[in-house]
Formats: C-alpha cells, structure tokens, sequence
C-alpha cells in the first residue's frame, strides 16, 4: 500500500488575503474609464487664462491666475504635510521596533545593556555580558518535584543542591534569577535525594555577605540527605473537579474555574487584551481585559513547518489570581510524559469541522501520541518535528479544530497540572489518523526561562488578592 504527503495543515491562520482589484480587460468600443469615475461629478477646476473680448489701451489683469496659483499652492502643502506625517510615523515605528527589540533572530539581550548573544555563550564558563548575567543565573528546578539545581562551567554539569544551612531568603533569590516575581514565592523545603545523585552544591554559611552563587561550592555529599525543592509560584492547583465526559470536537461545556489557565496570537500587542476567569466570548465585551506591553515570538518560527510555534505575551499591569485564574506549570527539565497519557485541551474553536467558533468554553481529554507512531506514513508522514507533540484519537471523534490555535494542552502528574503543549495545527478536525498536533512545551521551556529572565516578563506577572 503506498501512501502519498499529508496535504498542508487545515485549521491554520492565513491571515487577511486581498482581493483582485484589477479589471478584466475591456471589449473594444467600451467606456475606457472605470466605473466608480462618475461622469457627473464635477471636474477638477483648471487654469484657463482669462480671454478679452475687446481692444482697450488699458492693460486688464487676471484674477484667475492667482487663484489657481494659490490652489495649486495649498493642495501641494497639504500632499507634502501629509507625506511629513507619514514618514513621522514610519520612523517612530522603526525606532520603537528596534530599540524593544535590538537582539534580532535567536539573540539574547544582556539584561538591559543592549549586548546580544546567542543562547550557547549563557552558562559556558565565560562572562560575556558587561555585568556577568550569562553566567550568575544559571540555575533551574528539575524534575516533578522541583529540584534546585545549579550549572557548574568546569564540569559543564547540573548539581542538586543540598538543603544543608538552606532558607526561604536563598530561595527568594534563586527564584527572581530564574525570572519570577518575589511576591510570586511559594516555598522551599527539603526532599530525599535520588540514587543517581552523586554530587551535590552546598552552601558555604560562613562566607558572609556575598552573592548566592558564590557561596556555593562542589561536594561528594549531603549531610542532611535532602534536596533543595523549590516552587517559585503556586502553579499547577486544581480548584475544581475534573468531571470526564464523553462529548472544541466531541467536547463538554467548562464551569468555571474548571481550566483557569488561559491564552491567545498576532504580533502587534496593541491590538491584543488579555481576559482571565470567563467561560463565554461574549463576555469579553462587558470588561476591559489586561493589556499587553510586548509580545515575544520565538526567533525560529517557521511559518511553513510551524516549527517552533510558540509565543510569549508581557502584560502592562499584574494578572490578579483568584479562585478561578489560577497559573499551570511549565514542564522542568527531566519530565517526561509517556504516550497514552492522558491530558486535555481546552477552546473557544469549532465544534465540527467547518463550523464556526463557540460562544462557550468547552473541553476534552485526549490521549498523547508516540513520536515515531504519529509520524508514520499512515498519520503525518514525517511532519511532526521534535517542537511538536501530537494528541487524539486515530478512529477520530475528539479533537481540537479551527479557533482552538493558542489553547492549553494539559496533564495532571505528581497531583500537579503541567501544560503540556500549545495548540498549533492539525489536518481537518477529528478526522480519523489525523490528531491534532501541538507545540512540545518541553522544548521551549530553556528559551522561556532565558527570556524571563532578562527581560522580566510579564507573562508570570501577577498578584495574589491582598497581597
């Protein structure tokens, strides 16, 4: 049995496409001009010299050329008054597109210095930012259970780190280096260390009042036999329970609360609001929404592929969590999610192929597809890069469909909700060996984390209530 190319992804964004605004050539004899130039409208006034009707010894002047002289003048002020402003307008564009964004393609800005650097400099042993901030941060939580580890240039290797003389203070610290607001601080405390754990960081309590990171040093143990788990932010809490339904495609209607996680694209942040702890669209129209300052897409983004389909959103003031606008995980490294799992997804997009969007929030659980399995010649036939995660069904049924592009890809592990995946594309909507395909937020969580940190992102910018 052979099997052709999967044909192009069905329910991507094409964007505005302009119509043919030119004319079919005209028959002979036809009127020339087009139709919307309306032989009655008045013409515009020319300059005809004034004509004498009689001889006279007196020489007579011309008002008329004047007057056109003086309207020839003005309309030509106006045109170039006009041709000012936009040209005004053109540079203050460029002049805030370059100043917000002077690290062009996979670059990273040093803090606010204006030095890029790719991504492969941070961590390498060698300062190249003017104030050392490729190498002072580098630090992550790995695993489900969120363990504080901690790079070493010299062994070019990730180290736990003991909980030995460890507060909440390092903590704090360790969270705003990885990006996160301090207000955001959740807890740090101890957990029993892994048998793969050879060496660890430890703390040096006597070295006084000096950055974190240099009183750590390398050792071959850990006296307490605890690791530092950290959680910068109370992400991943479950404030309603998941009831599974077997009717987004094939879905159920959310309550609210139920998916307190929620997102959106395009690339001009003016023309975007951010609306937390609503279940229907048209709810959209009775509030104001939170503005977004800046919008970061990945520098690699291929619109062709859709590799790396993924974005970032800074808003203008702090996203206010309640009992229903609740944050999801990013996945740590080490996390693995293992096909079969299930997750869910979450959307406003259309309820049957074609159809058009809902009004209502609805969901559905969908099952992870393996790599290998979900790039046959039977299913996407090479498609599925490694930014990409597909999720469904093969018989069909469930799925993710126009409209649902931007929304969470789910999973609930270690009592925790981990987002798993953006919605990016699929080849119709719950057809049969055609799952949806989503971004692979595993891969992105190094370049999310590395652009937190530099430019404090607002997309983890909020408040408690009270707080």
């Amino acid at each position: 049995m052979t099997s052709t190319v999967a044909p192009p992804p069905y329910y991507e964004n094409h964007g505005f496409q302009p119509e043919n605004i030119y004319s079919a050539r005209q028959p002979v004899g036809a009127n020339p001009y087009p139709p919307y130039f309306s032989t009655s409208a008045p013409s515009v006034p020319s300059c005809v010299p004034r004509v004498v009707t009689h001889q006279s010894s007196r020489p007579v002047a011309s008002s008329s050329g004047r007057t056109c002289a003086s309207t020839v003048k003005k309309i030509i002020i106006i045109i170039l008054s006009i041709l000012i402003v936009i040209c005004c307008a053109i540079a203050a564009f460029f002049i805030w597109y370059f100043v917000d964004n002077r690290c062009m393609s996979s670059l990273i800005e040093c803090g606010s210095s204006g030095v890029c650097i790719p991504p492969s400099q941070w961590c390498d042993g060698v300062s190249h930012c003017p104030n050392g901030e490729d190498e002072t941060r580098c630090v992550r939580l790995f695993g489900p259970n969120f363990i504080l580890q901690v790079y070493s240039p010299i062994s070019k290797s990730w180290y736990s780190v003991c909980q030995d003389g460890w507060n909440d203070d390092y903590g704090k610290t360790a969270c705003k280096d990885m990006g996160y607001n301090v207000d955001s601080y959740y807890y740090s405390r101890g957990v029993a260390t892994e048998v793969s754990f050879k060496s660890y960081m430890k703390l040096n309590t006597s070295a006084g009042n000096i950055d974190l990171y240099k009183k750590l040093y390398s050792s071959d143990s850990c006296g307490s036999g605890n690791v530092v788990s950290l959680r910068c932010i109370e992400c991943g809490l479950a404030t309603k329970s998941v009831s599974i339904m077997n009717r987004i495609v094939g879905g159920s209607g959310a309550v609210l609360g139920q998916w307190p996680g929620p997102g959106r694209r395009f690339s001009d942040p003016f023309g975007w609001r951010v609306y937390a702890g609503i279940l229907n669209q048209n709810e959209m129209l009775l509030g104001k929404g939170y503005r977004v300052q800046q919008i970061i897409s990945h520098p690699d983004y291929d619109t062709d592929s859709k590799d790396n389909d993924v974005a970032l959103m800074k808003l203008e003031t702090p996203l206010s969590f309640t009992d229903t606008v609740r944050p999801v995980c990013l996945p740590n490294p080490g996390m693995m999610f293992q096909p079969n799992q299930q997750c869910w997804i979450s959307g406003w997009g259309a309820e049957y192929q074609g159809g058009k969007t809902s009004n209502n929030l609805n969901y559905v659980m969908v099952p992870l597809i393996e790599h290998a399995r979900c790039n046959s010649v039977y299913i996407y036939n090479g498609m599925i890069l490694p930014t990409m995660i597909c999720a469904g069904y093969l018989g069909g049924g469930y799925d993710s469909c126009q409209g649902d592009s931007g929304g969470p890809l789910v999973t609930n592990k270690n009592s925790v909700w981990w987002l798993v995946g953006d919605t990016s594309w699929g080849t119709g909507c719950a057809s049969p060996n055609r799952p949806g395909v989503y971004g692979n937020m595993t891969v992105f969580t190094d370049w999310i984390y590395k652009n937190m940190q530099v430019k404090d992102l607002g997309v983890f910018n909020f408040k408690y209530p009270n707080s």
